[in-house]
């Protein structure tokens, strides 16, 4: 009869290289995330999401789903302990930043007492556009909202409490910038007129359809709590065959959905919302299109990050 070897763990603290805890007769086929839950109960205010655990005090952060007996260690682990912070679940994260444009939208588009002139309180816009853009801004964050509840599976269980701050500061200054000039009394309509407005329109409903019809594909692609191993293929559904050539197609359709509302309302802060929303969703498309190179072999070299055959 064979003999089962234990692991001791002991969990230094990164920075000051104190021992916070020290676990003896941990199995070997422990994961990280079993050493964390046993972290937990000797140290309550550190719950598993809040910690990172590492074989090095500069190394990289171990996954939980790394087995204790696979990693570079001896029957007595040393592991170094980094406090994540605060966590939140990335459904209340998403539904944090996108619950405030739609209700700030909404406060300038009705004319709300003391952000204009109190003559033009509660005032409508003569301009159809102004109703328009109302609509088409609250419908994409209503949509947003009914993905991250019905439709998104998230593979990272938490996101620190100071990156959701700042994320909603971004998405909600820049709601309430663009939407105090759309809905502003002095507001004028696009150059081109009504051609232009609608063009544009018919634009946005198509790049929504496609940014949900990508969502879709990959919420079936993941299956239910399983780890996507494949990379998303294109479907019958013709909004899906922008997989032929590029591997974040849901963001390419997310930069179109703004560069129409720029072209709809011609406004200078919805450009600026735009620009700076593709840069930080291309650094996104890359991270994950290197991800795909890198784990698939046999991943279309056609394919591209964001933009088809250029970038």
């Amino acid at each position: 009869m064979s003999r089962t070897t234990f692991f001791e763990v002991e969990i230094l603290d990164a920075k000051t290289k104190k021992q916070l805890c020290f676990l003896d007769k941990v199995e070997p086929q422990s994961t990280v995330g079993d050493i964390k839950a046993l972290f937990h109960k000797s140290h309550p205010r550190w719950y598993p999401a809040r910690q990172a655990l590492k074989l090095h005090p500069m190394g990289n952060q171990l996954t939980d789903a790394d087995v204790l007996q696979n990693l570079p260690v001896g029957t007595t682990a040393t592991l170094y302990f980094r406090d994540l912070g605060a966590q939140l679940g990335w459904t209340m994260v998403f539904m944090s930043e996108y619950v405030g444009p739609l209700l700030i939208y909404l406060l300038f588009y009705f004319r709300l007492p003391h952000i204009y002139a109190h003559k033009y309180a509660f005032s409508v816009s003569p301009h159809p556009v102004v109703r328009l853009a109302c609509a088409c801004h609250s419908f994409h964050y209503i949509k947003r909202l009914v993905e991250t509840v019905f439709v998104h599976r998230f593979s990272h269980g938490t996101m620190p409490l100071r990156k959701i701050i700042r994320n909603c500061v971004y998405y909600w200054g820049f709601s309430a910038w663009l939407a105090y000039y759309i809905n502003h009394p002095l507001y004028t309509p696009p150059s081109y007129g009504e051609r232009q407005v609608y063009y544009a329109l018919i634009i946005f409903a198509l790049c929504e359809a496609g940014s949900f019809s990508i969502h879709w594909s990959l919420n079936n692609l993941r299956g239910a709590g399983v780890k996507c191993r494949r990379f998303p293929h294109p479907s019958k559904n013709p909004f899906t065959w922008l997989f032929f050539f590029v591997s974040c197609p849901n963001y390419t359709y997310e930069v179109g959905v703004w560069v129409s509302f720029s072209i709809m309302t011609q406004c200078v802060p919805v450009v600026l919302f735009t620009l700076i929303g593709f840069v930080q969703m291309t650094i996104w498309a890359k991270g994950k299109h290197r991800a795909y190179t890198r784990e698939f072999k046999d991943y279309p070299a056609v394919r591209m990050p964001i933009l088809p055959l250029v970038l």
